[in-house]
């Protein structure tokens, strides 16, 4: 994946169908230490300790529609590829959390891509899943938690024409007022 915007799609879907009710989407611009940290947490299901062993492993997947899993160990690679670092740790029945340190001036990072689409296609879904984002640069910081928006609309579907505008237009403001580094 050329874009860390797929890579963080494709490791929420992963949380979707472990049944995570709660997924947590943190990034941290850290420009001092030259560092790009992404981590993704969930309440899902979990992996057992024989998963976990596994699940950087392309040629392993829980899914019966494919015969691989190409999204944890391709994150892993372009993490490791800038000299950063990859760490996944699930416990069976708790969740899942997966953080890749990015160096975020290297090279050989891939660019952000579309963060407000990804988001956008996330939180207007009409699965179950709330989500917690936090984007934190040395310009400020931006935070998002659905649960409190679905609070104050009153329970009125993230994925209403209304609530889609003021979420898309929410995420585009905010994220270009901490200015996102490519």
């Amino acid at each position: 994946m050329k874009e860390l915007s797929l890579h963080i799609l494709d490791i929420v879907q992963n949380s979707i169908r472990a049944k995570a009710k709660l997924i947590g989407i943190e990034i941290m611009e850290r420009t001092n230490e030259n560092q790009l940290i992404i981590t993704i947490t969930d309440d899902g299901i979990g992996m057992s300790k024989e998963q976990l062993e596994r699940a950087i492993d392309p040629f392993y997947t829980s899914r019966a529609t494919r015969k691989v899993g190409l999204g944890l160990s391709l994150f892993k690679q372009n993490a490791e590829m800038t000299e950063g670092s990859f760490e996944i740790v699930s416990e069976w029945g708790k969740g899942t959390r997966v953080t890749a340190v990015f160096g975020l001036n290297h090279l050989d990072r891939p660019i952000m891509g579309d963060l407000v689409g990804t988001l956008f296609i996330l939180l207007c879904s009409t699965g179950e899943a709330d989500y917690v984002f936090k984007h934190q640069t040395l310009s400020g910081e931006f935070e998002l938690d659905t649960r409190k928006i679905r609070q104050t609309l009153d329970n009125v579907p993230l994925n209403n024409p209304d609530v889609r505008s003021f979420l898309k237009e929410m995420l585009k403001e905010n994220l270009e007022l901490i200015q996102i580094s490519e």
